[in-house]
């Protein structure tokens, strides 16, 4: 029974995944993913990223590649006994910080070590090494997370291969962004075994992922098509309500998202509906929205070269 239930909640990870890549389709102008052929690796995988824009960052990495990701997250969203049990089954792993309490901080060794498990059957695991978001495209300084990792499997005779993934956003508020994700290969040829070493590996992630951040700073310019008209009373609605809950902190993007990503897809409802009950054929209501959607919001940048949203 228990096999089952977690073979059930496997595939609904990989459909949620798949609805996922086609809502960022939507929400972002675009997302230039360097080095794709990385996407299809196999084995024990240790993805390290910078952290510029909270949860919507692990979204799009993850998304990106073609496995199943564990990723470590802030220990706070596993306060309460239901948050951590729907947040465990979406391969999340929480590490805690001094602010959610030194009671806390004993927990972190159990992440490192499960970690180190995952990997060891093979898996892959984002870390977001900073430990900390900040709504900017400069890589902050490190936490020693990664590092104790690495030298747990080390010290298990493991050695998973390393991406680095630079993240970098042209804005971090609102739809028609453009993402550059840059994921590059990193060898680790010297064993973590103690302090030293683990400042060492720091300090020379930190000068390649500084590297390959590259922010897109091209301004795009949303262009008023019918696709933007038929979502912008729910938009500017979800707008207004995200701008005033998550005012002077790093979540607007993340939470903006999220609701978009579970009411659209009752609001296009509701207007199926609507236009149904006044007599148009279903046909011709599934066809427009289909022409609609595959046209997209067309964006145009500062330079009036055009792309597709």
């Amino acid at each position: 029974m228990v096999r089952f239930f977690y073979i059930y909640i496997k595939k609904v990870i990989y459909v949620l995944k798949f609805l996922i890549r086609l809502a960022l389709w939507l929400f972002c102008a675009e997302i230039n993913t360097k080095n794709k052929y990385l996407l299809n690796t196999k084995g024990p995988l240790l993805i390290i990223a910078n952290h510029p824009n909270s949860f919507l960052d692990a979204l799009i990495i993850a998304s990106r590649y073609h496995r199943n990701i564990h990723f470590l997250a802030r220990g706070d969203l596993f306060t309460k006994k239901h948050h951590r049990f729907i947040l465990s089954l979406l391969n999340m792993i929480p590490v805690y910080r001094l602010r959610e309490g030194k009671e806390y901080l004993h927990l972190n060794e159990f992440a490192f070590n499960q970690s180190v498990g995952l990997l060891r059957n093979n898996q892959a695991i984002l870390i977001f090494i900073e430990g900390i978001c900040l709504n900017t495209n400069t890589v902050q300084s490190f936490k020693k997370g990664t590092a104790r990792i690495i030298e747990g499997c080390h010290a298990a005779n493991l050695f998973p291969e390393i991406h680095l993934a630079g993240i970098s956003y042209n804005n971090f508020k609102g739809i028609g962004k453009r993402v550059q994700l840059y994921i590059s290969p990193f060898i680790q040829n010297k064993k973590i075994v103690n302090a030293k070493d683990r400042v060492i590996f720091n300090q020379e992630v930190f000068t390649r992922l500084s590297s390959i951040v590259l922010p897109n700073k091209k301004e795009t310019i949303i262009k008023k098509t019918a696709l933007y008209y038929l979502y912008l009373p729910l938009y500017s609605v979800v707008f207004n309500f995200v701008h005033k809950k998550t005012i002077n902190t790093v979540f607007f993007d993340s939470v903006l998202f999220g609701l978009l990503f579970f009411l659209y897809p009752l609001y296009l409802l509701l207007i199926i509906v609507i236009l149904h009950f006044i007599s148009i054929p279903l046909p011709i209501i599934f066809g427009t929205l289909g022409f609609m959607f595959l046209l997209r919001n067309q964006t145009i940048d500062s330079n009036k070269s055009s792309t597709f949203l």
